[in-house]
């Protein structure tokens, strides 16, 4: 059974940092791309960070690009979101997605396997 397990989320203030792990298990992905959405109350999951099987090819939400940084250590088989100068319209619920393709993707649909999901609150 494959399973997303994430890590690292919690309490920062404004202008803070967070990194996020997410660590595949029942398989490896170090083949396939994978990427990174949240979700906050009341809205839906929107894309964050997607990135490729080498790490080449990386993509970001104009949201956080250059604040957020994808990456991925394929021998230790897990994915990271760095998370810098954070705002308090960061606060969601952080997934982490992967799919059976080598294509960076920026929609849910584009994933076969998720997470259960880490809370990040960014306080102002």
């Amino acid at each position: 059974q494959v399973q997303l397990v994430e890590s690292g989320g919690g309490l920062a203030q404004a202008g803070g940092s967070l990194r996020l792990s997410c660590a595949p298990s029942g398989r490896t992905f170090s083949s396939y791309a994978m990427g990174w959405f949240r979700q906050a109350p009341g809205k839906e999951r929107e894309f964050v960070a997607a990135t490729s099987a080498g790490g080449g090819r990386t993509s970001y939400a104009d949201s956080v690009k250059g604040r957020f940084t994808i990456s991925r250590d394929n021998a230790k088989n897990t994915m990271y979101l760095q998370m810098n100068d954070l705002k308090p319209e960061d606060t969601a619920v952080y997934y982490c997605a992967a799919r059976n393709l080598n294509v960076v993707a920026t929609v849910p649909g584009g994933y076969n396997y998720w997470g259960q999901g880490t809370q990040v609150t960014v306080s102002s």
